[in-house]
């Protein structure tokens, strides 16, 4: 069964571009890196692990800005079924990387169908998901 605790990773230049990845289960989906925490493994190592089986992107946990910003939002009815039968909610980390503008991406294809690189607002307007949405938002307001 999976944990109801995720991590969300912005990755993006220091220009402002934000990697997204359509999903495969639903085409037409963008999003930034996701994925439930396993283990014992910590959050960090979650965001770590993560950005390595979804983009192909290695990075140090150093690297990585832990936001220290949480969501918390009702899960999918059609994805409930990989959660014990009394969880219906996930709580979400927010962290970001930022990699050069030249970073290569080796997408994951049985999560993903493609990736894009966007300015920081059009990543925002392409998210299905209102988190996902609103860091993108905050990251373009950090500058």
């Amino acid at each position: 069964m999976k944990r109801p605790v995720s991590v969300l990773v912005v990755i993006h230049t220091p220009a402002g571009e934000v990697l997204m990845l359509e999903r495969a289960a639903h085409p037409g989906f963008w999003q930034s890196v996701t994925g439930s925490q396993e283990g014992d493994e910590s959050l960090i190592e979650t965001a770590q692990r993560e950005v390595a089986e979804e983009t192909g992107i290695v990075a140090a946990t150093a690297d990585f800005v832990d936001w220290r910003l949480t969501n918390r939002f009702e899960i999918f009815a059609e994805w409930r079924h990989r959660y014990a039968d009394d969880i219906t909610h996930n709580v979400e980390h927010v962290f970001s990387l930022c990699v050069p503008a030249d970073q290569a991406v080796r997408i994951a294809p049985d999560e993903h169908l493609a990736y894009r690189w966007l300015p920081w607002r059009d990543a925002a307007a392409a998210c299905f998901s209102w988190s996902n949405r609103d860091a993108i938002l905050m990251l373009g307001q950090r500058g």
